[in-house]
């Protein structure tokens, strides 16, 4: 498979976290308008947690489900390039947001 196949991969699959993470964070700015600050005894921690876990599920299909399934299709090199790639670009995102937040400083 091509490296820029696989380069395009791996920054469509960061892009896809990066979504969801703002996605997840503009839930978690707008969450105490929409449920109140009281904590709902064992509701609340139930909800968390169930949101981590779904966000574990998703990030990690994201980031691993592609190469797992290229090194498991005997494209080891592939699928070990694609996680490099996609690692890559997140930590690029990463940088770029923390270079925003100095930015908006």
């Amino acid at each position: 498979m091509k490296n820029s196949t696989l380069i395009r991969w791996g920054i469509t699959h960061a892009v896809g976290v990066l979504i969801y993470v703002i996605l997840l964070a503009t839930f978690f700015n707008q969450a105490n308008g929409w449920f109140g600050e009281e904590d709902k005894d064992i509701v609340t921690p139930v909800a968390a947690i169930m949101l981590f876990i779904f966000s574990a599920l998703l990030t990690g299909g994201l980031v691993l489900a592609k190469p797992i399934m290229l090194y498991i299709d005997g494209q080891k090199k592939d699928g070990f390039k694609l996680l490099l790639f996609t690692g890559i670009s997140m930590f690029a995102l990463t940088i770029l947001a923390f270079s925003v937040l100095l930015i908006m400083r």
